[in-house]
């Protein structure tokens, strides 16, 4: 019975969501606002609780994550990523201050602590992965000039919470300050052991991946990706990290070959990441703290769009690139809600998870809605700045 339950739950929601991209299309809109409210609607507090699935649809949210950033890195190669993370410190360093700033200074007004203006920092900077590699793939924009600035931005931040996280970890369990630095050394270690193995032997992998059936392709591809994602979140890093240096070890026809088979995939767990989502959120939690989540979006969104302005502008990138890098940088998402879970699960404050559960809700929904309705006017800027 507890099959039959799970099936008809799980058939329920991929129906739903289908309806809810199909309607998407015919308005011209993204569907990720659609998918975050069906999560709302199927989440406690929601209009129809899941009752044997939610766990199923945990790691099927988890597998969309890897598989988008799997399909991203595809799109470049190694030599294009080491470049874009030179050029593009300065605009990484700018995203850290600019976008940390706003958290931490709130949770301080509001009197949290210290502790909780730490997480609430992470919480404001870190910029979703999953949701801005979907925006540029649904909009076309893999190709432009500023999307290699607006990946190297991400790869920062991932990279930066390789080095957060444990830190953060340390101080809300109280830990010593040698027990915090080894955990730090650990995370930052295998970071780089992963970026040297993607950078150095993706001719190796490539030779190891490759196969001339699209079934066994298939296989070694999302295996390889599951496997390095899965070591790389055991030991402290991004599994978003993981599988996107291992999409950018695969290069070539191998990586078109590659993405071609994955898509139809990504596209489907995606969706159950953006349902997954919503399933976390409590409606009925987040109201009393609504107004404080909207004013902090709002800031979030100036700051997010000068940090891309300002990366592109000194890529050489001209106006309509500098305002789709910003945009692009909206959405918060996944890393922002574990976050707050950490937060909030060690006690830091009671406020913290609804205010984040709300500003995180607000900017997954916006970011893209606000990429696809921008656009016209976008092009149109660039055209008469050209």
């Amino acid at each position: 019975m507890h099959t039959a339950e799970l099936f008809i739950e799980l058939g329920g929601i991929v129906l739903v969501l289908g309806v809810l991209g199909a309607l998407a299309l015919r308005a011209g809109i993204s569907p990720i606002p659609l998918y975050l409210v069906a999560g709302l609607a199927f989440g406690q507090g929601g209009i129809l609780p899941l009752a044997t699935s939610e766990e199923f649809v945990a790691v099927g949210a988890e597998l969309g994550v890897v598989l988008l950033l799997l399909t991203l890195g595809l799109e470049y190669n190694a030599d294009e990523l080491v470049a874009s993370l030179r050029g593009n410190a300065g605009g990484g360093l700018v995203d850290l201050v600019l976008n940390a700033a706003p958290g931490a200074a709130v949770a301080l007004l509001l009197g949290w602590g210290p502790v909780a203006a730490v997480a609430m920092a992470g919480v404001t900077y870190a910029t979703s992965s999953g949701i801005t590699a979907k925006v540029l793939s649904d909009l076309g924009w893999i190709g432009n000039r500023e999307t290699p600035v607006v990946l190297s931005l991400l790869v920062f931040e991932d990279l930066t919470m390789a080095l957060y996280l444990p830190v953060l970890t340390a101080i809300l369990a109280g830990v010593s300050l040698a027990a915090g630095a080894t955990t730090v050394a650990i995370a930052l270690g295998t970071a780089g052991v992963v970026l040297v193995v993607a950078l150095r032997f993706g001719g190796v992998i490539a030779s190891f991946v490759a196969s001339p059936n699209s079934e066994v392709l298939l296989l070694k591809v999302v295996g390889l990706a599951l496997l390095v994602a899965g070591v790389a979140q055991q030991l402290q890093v991004s599994a978003a990290v993981g599988a996107f240096l291992v999409g950018i070890a695969l290069s070539g026809e191998l990586a078109h070959e590659a993405r071609a088979l994955l898509i139809p995939l990504r596209d489907l767990f995606a969706a159950v990441f953006f349902v997954f989502f919503g399933l976390q959120t409590d409606p009925t939690a987040i109201w009393p703290m609504a107004g404080l989540a909207a004013l902090l979006a709002v800031v979030s969104m100036v700051t997010k769009l000068a940090t891309g302005v300002f990366a592109a502008r000194r890529a050489g990138i001209g106006r309509a690139g500098q305002a789709r890098a910003g945009i692009a940088l909206i959405p918060r998402g996944e890393f922002n809600i574990v976050i707050a879970g950490l937060a909030v699960s060690a006690g830091a404050h009671p406020q913290l998870g609804p205010l984040a559960a709300g500003y995180v809700l607000i900017l997954a929904a916006f970011g893209p809605l606000a990429a696809r309705l921008l656009q016209p006017l976008i092009t149109a800027v660039g055209r008469r700045a050209a």
